[in-house]
Order: C-alpha cells, then structure tokens, then sequence
C-alpha cells in the first residue's frame, strides 16, 4: 500500500531553544520504502538529523536563537507492507532465558511504564491464562474496555499507573498501560508511533508492540487505527524516547496539522483477525 504523509507544525519561540523532533518515518524497514519525502524549516533554522546507535529511529535537532515563529514542513510518500503473522506461530511462549539480548530491555519498567507497581493487578486480572498471546489479547481487550479515551486527559508526566487508576487517557496512555501490564506479565513490549490514515482528525497515533513467537505484533487498545493501514515512525521503551517533540528552552506550539491518506493499495478494516495478527 501506498500512504501519502503532510505533517505541519509551528511554535513561538520566547527564548533560545533547541528541539528535537520525531516526525519522520522509519527508515531501512524491510517493510516500508521511502519513495519521497521533503523536510523544510521556514524561516530557515539550523537542523541536523541524527539516530542513536543500534536504532533506526531519525530525530531532527533544529537550534532556534531568535525570539520568531518558525514553521517545520514533512512530507513523504511511502510504501508499507506489514507481515501477516499466523496465531499458530505464536502460541507458544518463549522463555526469558531464550530471548534474543536485545529483547531484554523491553521486559523492565520504564518512567511513563512503571509495570513493577502493576504486578499485583496483572497477576489478578491476567496471570491464569496459560499463553502471552492470550494475556496479551485480554490486556488490549481489558484496555478498550475499562478505560475512556479523552482528549486532553494527560500530559507528558502521566505513567501507566496514573491511567490506571484515573481510567482515561488519551492514545499514549492506552499505550503505556498495554505495555506496563505485559512486562508485569514477562511479556516484552515496547510503545509505536505512526501515522494512521482513517484516524478523524488525522494526527500522530500511538499504540503498543508485544515480543510473541519470536515478532514483534502490533496491538491498538483505543481501536481507533485499522492495524493494516499505519505508517511506521519509530518504536522505544516508551513514549518519552521518541517524542514527537521535545524542547529544551522556552517556545510554545501554535499549531499542528497531520495528514495521512492511501493512495493505492487494498485495505481492510479486519481488528483483529482470529487466526492473524500484524507486524511491522
């Protein structure tokens, strides 16, 4: 499938401030190809883009020194094809001791995914059923359930706990509550940012990624993206590693606009398949 991406968005800037922004898609994913894309500041400020070491994710550090309004214009036209990953794969669970090293990571608590105070609650809730799939299913489905999608709900500073205890949230915290509840669980997870086509207003979304069969499988607590219709910005522990933005200094965001639409390609509005699930 083919996604066009527009994404615009301008801050006031009241002091020397430096950003870092997370806006453009992964990169070097045997499942997406960059066919075309376009990053402009205006006016033009200085900007580098960087990755961390061992990761594909692509941040932009942008340095605005004067007291102006800049806007940050992002582009791209991408190709995705997800894999389609059989339940019967990932039925069985893998012991921790089995893990790729890499893995290992995604089992510990993190600031926004404090899953060693929900341990007790994940135990109660979910720790009778016999597979992690199942477990996972059952977190996504308790998520959707339980907890109300309300806008403006959180900020930055909101952990899993929170939203557990406040049961409401906005994407990210459905997010980091499936996360905090699979490693409570010894399930990996890691939290998944992307651009959704059929998301009303379009804007960046988040939902959560679960280590099952050796794939990583995308799961989407608040229901509100088709599983097959979403591009790929980047994965880490949990949202605080791969912000959208992040700003060190004083500026303020005056406005955002996200678009993303299908341009070819056939799509389905399956959540989720009985016998299949979506990797990224």
């Amino acid at each position: 499938m083919e996604f066009t991406l527009k994404t615009t968005i301008q801050y006031d800037v009241y002091a020397p401030t430096t950003f870092v922004f997370n806006i453009q898609v992964l990169k070097e994913s045997v499942n997406q190809k960059i066919k075309s894309e376009t990053l402009e500041v205006s006016p033009f400020l200085p900007y580098k883009e960087y990755s961390l070491k061992g990761s594909k994710t692509r941040f932009i550090k942008l340095q605005a020194t004067e007291f102006i309004p800049f806007t940050i214009n992002y582009q791209a036209q991408i190709d995705v094809s997800y894999k389609w990953v059989a339940k019967k794969k990932l039925l069985k669970n893998t012991p921790i001791f089995n893990l790729k090293n890499e893995i290992i990571p995604f089992l510990t608590p993190t600031r926004n995914c404090p899953s060693d105070k929900l341990m007790e609650f994940a135990f109660n809730l979910f720790g009778h059923i016999t597979t992690d799939l199942e477990k996972t299913l059952a977190i996504n489905e308790w998520i959707f359930n339980n907890i109300k999608y309300v806008s403006g709900s959180s900020d930055a500073n909101t952990t899993a706990y929170d939203t557990l205890n406040i049961k409401e949230g906005v994407c990210k915290d459905f997010a980091h509550l499936g996360i905090a509840l699979c490693r409570a669980l010894n399930i990996p997870a890691r939290y998944f940012t992307c651009y959704a086509s059929n998301i009303v207003p379009p804007d960046i979304h988040a939902c959560f990624e679960a280590y099952l069969g050796n794939s990583w499988i995308v799961f989407d607590p608040t229901r509100l993206a088709n599983l097959n219709q979403l591009v790929k910005i980047a994965d880490g522990k949990d949202g605080s590693e791969i912000a959208v933005a992040t700003l060190f200094g004083n500026a303020f965001c005056t406005y955002m606009n996200i678009e993303c639409s299908q341009t070819n390609g056939e799509s389905d509005n399956t959540y989720p398949s009985e016998d299949f699930f979506i990797s990224y």
